[in-house]
């Protein structure tokens, strides 16, 4: 029911609206926005359904970080499925993935992360060549250095 330029248009709307409520953090774009600015005709339902199958859809290429080749069969397998998407919907999640994929995969990845990041690591072993206990001589102390940020704020950490 939501053929032609129109239904394109709208459908890549919906895809941008799905991405950024589910990897950017905006929570802002709800159902029911979505809904009246994109399909105001569609029965609640019928959007409901329609957003909740584009937004598994965008789930399954997202988690898999599909190259375009798994990609294309991907959506090819969709197309046929009973029950699946037309390929002019297939056409327009293959063209918003193809664009917005690197975006996705790194709010992915910032996503799963715990709090502190490495920013950087340095390390050395010394030995001691000199000392007044001889069994401390040739004994070797590594130092291992790391940076540790969080959000863009750093600290350093030093041990021994």
């Amino acid at each position: 029911s939501w053929a032609g330029s129109e239904g394109c248009k709208a459908l890549a709307a919906l895809l941008s609206g799905i991405a950024q409520a589910a990897y950017h953090g905006n929570a802002a774009l709800t159902a029911e926005l979505l809904r009246g600015q994109l399909y105001p005709e569609a029965a609640p339902e019928e959007f409901a359904a329609l957003r909740a199958k584009m937004g598994g859809l965008l789930q399954s290429i997202a988690s898999a970080d599909m190259d375009l080749n798994q990609l294309e069969a991907f959506l090819t397998a969709q197309t046929k499925k009973q029950g699946g998407i037309t390929s002019d919907q297939a056409a327009v999640l293959a063209k918003f993935w193809k664009n917005h994929r690197v975006k996705i995969h790194e709010s992915l990845v910032n996503q799963s992360r715990w709090d502190n990041v490495l920013k950087n690591m340095n390390w050395r072993v010394d030995l001691k060549s000199q000392s007044r206990h001889i069994d401390q001589i040739n004994t070797p102390v590594a130092i291992v250095e790391m940076e540790l940020g969080k959000n863009g704020q750093k600290e350093c950490i030093s041990k021994t």
